[in-house]
């Protein structure tokens, strides 16, 4: 497994436990949103594909203003599907 491969199935999960959460209306949603930058973070952008590019800089985008509705918790569950599958078929 490579480390590119680790990391987005990292994020994926915590995207994933994030969506749960908000539509839980759990408070630990915030927890695992700020965790899901240690993924991000450790990640080389740069070599991935540009569709992926995009929902990591949306993910960014919302680092210092997280919105946790229910609106965002099915995009945070759409995006923990599409990095799911991506992290599939990388090599």
């Amino acid at each position: 497994m490579t480390e590119t491969k680790m990391l987005i199935g990292s994020l994926s999960n915590d995207l994933s436990r994030v969506a749960t959460m908000i539509y839980r209306k759990s408070s630990s949603a915030e927890i695992f949103f700020y965790e899901m930058y240690r993924w991000i973070d450790a990640l080389d952008i740069t070599s991935l594909k540009p569709y992926i590019q995009a929902i990591i800089n949306d993910l960014i985008s919302q680092r210092g203003h997280p919105q946790f509705s229910q609106e965002r918790a099915e995009t945070y569950l759409m995006y923990s599907t599409l990095l799911q599958n991506y992290s599939l078929y990388i090599k």
